[in-house]
Formats: structure tokens, sequence, C-alpha cells
């Protein structure tokens, strides 16, 4: 412990620690701004160079720590480092034992004492499976994805970690790209929301709670602009579509507090993200004021070699460091390189003071020096993980994120009694594809299956059919899902099934590991053999309901043409079956909101509400070919942006506007009348847009600026109103800042991105 307390000296004008690491003093002595920067500087004065590079390196978990010291090779080489006082951060370690031993040897052992943080990706709830990230998005509802956020903070916060590398706010609008179901979808509005929903839910209002972690933005930036929707590809994206698109979510998760950053694999304007200046230093630490740390992503610093930007590691390291990106995660190429460039003047060692300082920091927010093991109680972890209370808020999240597509004859909601039910399709009564991709916490066949969740309703006569399988092969967490591209021989006893079923309710769709990272596609249909399977069902009955469970937007235009019920049930987490079977049988009435365009077919991809006008959207001549369009497509989604169905009816009526124009300081008071003239009761997202029609930079047909959740009973009506002012018609302009441009501008109230009324408002300077 004589490491520990060589700092506790240091510091002892402002806290003393003692060898429990108890504070000693009210919690107000050290949590104002100076106190904390003089305990900061008071740390990074005791450090020696390479002791403040060691906080600028993280490590992926190496070993079984409760095995052997590691004797030989890299393992060995880490564990040296970790002793040495050169490791900052650990990744992937999980489990309040593992992270003690490790967490000891850091306070206990080094020179200085200085406490590791442990990150892990915690991106939809860590033991307890929340929806996808994106099928929370089609939630709209931020108390919800707050508290989402929140159960997985407290969940992952009990096993000893206290860093989670999400969210991700990356602005994404192809569907071919795997991660798009790691994120918000398309829309930078809604997406801001999010983001401050989520990071607030992850940090909430102290980081010394042990019920919190810290939330990272990511990825930094432009990452889901990758070309042909290929992971990891080349992103070429202009200045208008970085500052007006991809930004703003970034901004907000900043303005809501987040107090990491991630940069991304791909390159921006030729320099790869993890050795961009412009965006490391000019953007975020700069203009935007940053003030906590950027890790990279895993190796992207030694990466920027096979980019062709560096010629090998010390390179890299020295581009990456000089641009602005803190903490190196799996690369060494800090721990080995830095020192020797520092002592060439390749890099200037108020650099390595700066990030180790941004660390050390975040480090005292998190109350690690205060008591380094905070996170690691045994008896909190056991009361913790997997506690009733978590079980009922991921159930509530994923009722809420369904979303109705299609419901000709009312086929929905099912009967309770009286009805022979057929349920068909291997993901049915698959209980570990619905916990979906970066859930590496859990554990498999954890989920709720729709089988299972079916079976609950015990007043129909049920039957389950696979049908075929979907996935085969291997399907850990590291690899390919093996799709069953030929394997027909369940169809003759699911067709035989469904023949004489009074309703057959078909479970198909992707397998939990087909989207997520690494994982584009080009076929955006229902994949190997299950097209085939549905349209063999619907020939002998076609009183179908399609339930979809995928992490993307998928083209089934067959489906939406044929099938009458279509029913979007994402990969919902562990309560997924409960989820689906609450809202086929009506004890929930969906209310989700896509937040991604479904495209009609791959070819439209990338595909967008949010589109320009261009200088021929449609030629006056019926017979011309010479305007924007496809021969052998429609240019207009299968389902647009903010589309979702209910149960019930709501009609939009009465669009008012309070006055015509406005300037400056004021605003215009924009209301419709919401009535629900259906038979049930039922939740609404009503949903602004504007256009501005001339700017100075082409603005997109429709920008999403407002919306709000309005519960109505059968023959209820509410007036809705939104304020428009000047910070909402705010961009960034041809003078390249942020600015509300005056003239003319439409304004739309609707339920989706495609169905709205509209109105005419003006915006004059004085």
């Amino acid at each position: 412990m004589r490491k520990l307390q060589t700092v506790s000296f240091v510091l002892s004008a402002v806290a003393v620690l003692s060898c429990s690491h108890k504070i000693t003093q009210p919690k107000a002595a050290f949590v104002t701004k100076n106190n904390l920067d003089t305990r900061v500087d008071s740390v990074l004065k005791l450090m020696t160079l390479d002791e403040k590079i060691g906080q600028l390196n993280q490590y992926n978990g190496f070993w079984e720590i409760t095995g052997p010291t590691p004797k030989d090779g890299q393992a060995a080489k880490k564990y040296a480092d970790l002793k040495n006082g050169l490791v900052g951060s650990m990744l992937n370690v999980k489990g309040v034992k593992d992270v003690r031993a490790l967490q000891k040897i850091a306070v206990e052992e080094t020179r200085l004492g200085i406490p590791l943080i442990f990150g892990f990706d915690v991106i939809h709830g860590y033991k307890t499976i929340s929806p996808i990230p994106l099928a929370e998005a089609a939630s709209w509802d931020m108390a919800e994805i707050k508290k989402s956020a929140a159960v997985a903070a407290e969940e992952a916060a009990s096993v000893g970690l206290n860093w989670t590398f999400a969210p991700m706010v990356d602005i994404a609008r192809d569907a071919r790209w795997g991660r798009v179901m790691e994120g918000a979808g398309e829309d930078p509005f809604l997406g801001s929301q999010i983001a401050v929903a989520r990071v607030t839910g992850f940090q909430g209002d102290d980081l010394t709670k042990r019920n919190t972690i810290l939330a990272c933005a990511k990825h930094f930036a432009g990452y889901a602009f990758a070309e042909s929707g290929r992971d990891y590809n080349t992103v070429d994206v202009g200045e208008s579509t970085l500052q007006n698109i991809i930004f703003p979510p970034f901004k907000a998760a900043l303005d809501a507090g987040v107090r990491t950053f991630m940069n991304s694999f791909n390159e921006l304007n030729g320099v790869p993200a993890t050795g961009n200046k412009y965006l490391q230093r000019t953007i975020l630490k700069g203009d935007w004021k940053f003030d906590g740390f950027i890790v990279s992503d895993w190796g992207s610093i030694n990466e920027m070699i096979a980019h062709g930007h560096a010629k090998d590691s010390k390179q890299a390291a020295e581009i990456a460091i000089n641009a602005g990106s803190d903490m190196d995660m799996e690369s060494s190429a800090y721990v080995e390189h830095l020192a020797t460039l520092v002592k060439e003047g390749k890099v200037k060692e108020a650099l390595i003071d700066d990030a180790a300082r941004r660390i050390l920091k975040v480090k005292f927010e998190l109350g690690l020096f205060d008591n380094p093991y905070l996170y690691c109680d045994e008896n909190y972890e056991k009361e913790t993980v997997g506690k009733p209370a978590f079980h009922e808020a991921v159930l509530d999240m994923a009722k809420k994120s369904i979303v109705l597509l299609k419901n000709e004859k009312e086929l929905l909601p099912l009967k309770k009694s009286g009805q022979k039910i057929v349920l068909i399709g291997a993901l049915a009564n698959d209980k570990t594809s619905p916990l979906g991709s970066w859930r590496i916490g859990a554990d498999d066949n954890t989920a709720v299956s729709l089988l299972e969740g079916m079976k609950k309703y015990t007043g129909n006569a049920l039957t389950y059919v696979k049908g075929a399988d979907v996935a085969v092969g291997r399907t850990e967490f590291v690899w390919e899902t093996k799709i069953n591209m030929t394997d027909k021989s369940g169809f003759a006893e699911a067709i035989a099934a469904a023949k004489n079923a009074d309703v057959v309710v078909l479970s198909l769709g992707e397998h939990g590991l087909q989207s997520g990272e690494g994982r584009s596609r080009t076929d955006l249909g229902l994949p190997g053999v299950q097209q085939e399977l549905l349209e063999e069902v619907y020939k002998v009955n076609p009183n179908v309901v399609l339930v979809l469970n995928n992490g993307r937007p998928l083209a089934i235009p067959w489906a939406d043409a044929h099938v009458p019920a279509i029913v979007e049930g994402w990969q919902l987490g562990t309560e997924s079956g409960n989820a689906i079977a609450q809202v086929l049988y009506g004890d929930y009435n969906p209310s989700g909101k896509l937040p991604m365009t479904f495209p009609r077919n791959v070819g439209q991809l990338p595909l967008y509400y949010n589109y320009k006008s261009t200088g021929r959207p449609m030629m006056n001549e019926p017979e011309s070919v010479f305007w924007s369009h496809y021969q052998d497509e429609k240019n207009t989604p299968l389902y647009p942006f903010g589309y979702g169905l209910s149960y019930t009816k709501f009609d939009y009526s009465n669009l008012e506007l309070n006055q015509s124009s406005f300037s400056n300081d004021g605003k215009i008071e924009v209301s419709v009348t919401l009535k629900n003239s259906g038979k049930y009761a039922g939740k609404e997202v009503v949903q602004l847009y504007i256009h501005d029609i001339f700017a100075s930079i082409t603005r997109p047909v429709k920008e999403l600026k407002g919306f709000e959740m309005v519960e109505l009973q059968p023959n209820e009506s509410k007036k809705v109103t939104f304020v428009i002012d000047k910070k909402t018609i705010e961009f960034y302009t041809a003078n390249s800042k942020w600015e509300a441009e005056a003239g003319d501008f439409k304004v739309f109230v609707g339920g989706s991105s495609a169905k709205t009324l509209e109105a005419d408002f003006q915006y004059q300077k004085n």
C-alpha cells in the first residue's frame, strides 16, 4: 500500500486517502473544478514520462486472472507492463473477482498506485439484454431509452465495470452496413435526442455512484457512410453532410456530458480518423472544448499502416498522438514508441501530459482515486445481476420498440380463444438469436422465445413447426453465421400444419449474428430458404402474420404485396418472446415508428427520407426519362422513416399556425388536432418536419424538427402544439457557421415522414 500513500500525501491539501482508500473529509471538499484540477496536476507531477504514457495504454484482458501468471509471449509482456504502471485501462475483463485482482495489481504493486478504468461493450445491456439500439430507437420514447441505458449501467457496474463503449451515435443511411443495429437510424434530430438519453442513462448525475458508468460517443466520425455499406470501407463526404448530418448527435452527446469519445476505423478526406487532427483537435477539443478523453477503436492506430497513411507502428503512434487520440486500444503503439518519439523531438511531451491529464481527470470523476474498489463488491454483484426489475424494464422497452407495418382485415390482434394457430419458423423457438449482436456479457439460450411467449396464452390451440433452419454451423460471437441455403426438408410438415390453421404466425428474418460489426450484406431479403417457405405457406393459407426478427431494414416487397399482417419484431433481447406475444394478442397496442427507411430493393441504397430534390426531381413530360429515377423500381421506399401503424386509427386535422412569419427572437406556434377514431386506446408519435425552400446550401426536402408521444382513448381528441423558432431552422450554411437564413419554409405535421399535413411560413431577419 505504500505506493498509493505516496500519492495520498501529495494530495493531502485537497483530500487525504486512508490505507483502505476511504475519503476522510466531506465529498464537497473535492468536487469543484479547481480542486479536481489540483488533484490531477498533483498526480501528474509525480509521474515519469513512461508512467504518463502508460495511462494512455489500454490492453484487452490477456490471461486467466485466477490462473498462473503468464511467463512468456505477449501475455507476459502485458503483465509486466501492468505491474510497472504502464497500463491505464483494460477492456473485456468482467466479474468482480477478476476486476478486483487486476485493480489490486495496479493500486498495490505499481509505483504510484494509479487505478485502472475497466471498459466493456455494454451496448444494449450486460447480462439482461434490452432490444438492439436500432429497435429501441423505434420506440421514439426518450424516457424509456434512458431507463434502458440506466439498467445496463447498473448491472454492468455491479460486475466491476465502469466504462461502456456506447452509445454509437453514427447516422446511418445504408442498411447494408451491419452496424446500423447499434445506432439510432438515419435522422440527426432523432439521433441527437437518443444520444442524450443514452448518455444520461449510462452516466446518471454522479459518476461516483456505483450504479453509473462512463459513456463513450462513437465513432468520430463518418463511420456509417462507408462506401457500398461495407464495413471498414472508405468514407468520402462533404463538409455540409459532415456538419449537418454526421456531427449533431456527437455534439448533443458532448452537451449532455459524455466523458469519452471513440474515433473510427474509416478515413475522412483521405486521413484515417484515428490520425485526423481536424476531427480530434480542431473540432472536438478545439471548437467544442471537449475536456474528456478520446480512445482509439480496436487497433486502429496500427491500422493506419494498412490505410497507407503510416509506414510503421512508430509513425502511426506519432500521427495519432499529434492528431489528438489520447488512449491506444490494443495497438501497443503508444507504450512501445511514444517515449522514443518524445526524445527524438517528434512528439511534444506537453501532448503526452494533456492526454494523461484528461484520463486521470476522468478517473477522479469516477471516484477511483478515493476508492479504487468502488465497483468491487461481490455481494452487490450477486444481488444486482439479473434482478427482476431489470427484466420488467427490458420487457417494457421491447414492447415499445415493436412496429406494426401492416394489418389488413384486422387480422391482429389475435383472438385469445377459439382459434387454431400454427407458429412456424426456427427463429420462433430460438433463445439466443433474439439477444442480437453486441451482447457479449450475456449467456446463450437466455432469451424468452416467441414460442414460450405465445404458450402463455392458453385459450387457443397452438402448434409449432420449425419449417426450416435459418442459421447452421457455428454461431459463436466471433464467427460468421452460416445461412441455410438448401435444406427444405421441414417444408412439408409446415405446409400441412398451415392448411388447417385459422391463423399462421411465421417468424422469419435474420439470425442475431447476421447484423453487427463486420456483417455487411448485399441481399436484404429474407435470408436463405425463408422467402420460399413464406410463399409456400401463403399458398395454402393466406391468413399469415409475418413477424420479422432482424437487426436492420429488410427489403420485403413480396411480403408487403401479399401478407395481410406484418410485425417488425427486431431482435428484442431477453424478454423478446413475451413482448411480441403481448403485442400479437393485443395486451400492448404497438406504437413504434421506424427510425430508418425500409427499401423496396437493395439497389435503392443508400435511401433516406431527408434527401435533396436535385435539379431534376421530376419532369413535366409524362414520357420523359430525363429525371432522377430508376427504370426498374420506384424512387419511394417500401416503408418510410417515421412510419408505424396501430391497432387503432389516428386522424390528423386542423393544422394551424398562429402567425405566418417570425423574425430574430420570435416564434411560431404550430398546432394540429389528433383524434383516435378507432376501437382501442393507443399511442401516436406526432412528427413535425420543415423544409427550407431556398438556402445558401441546398436543404433536404424534409427535416424532422420535433415529435411528441400522445396517448388517446377511443374517440378522444387532443390539440398538439409545436414551437418553431430561430434555433429550429438553423443549419451549417455557406458561411461555414450555424445560423438561420431568412426565407420561405414549409412545415409538415403527421404520423410519418410521408403522410403529413402542410403549411407555409417565413423567417425574416430585422
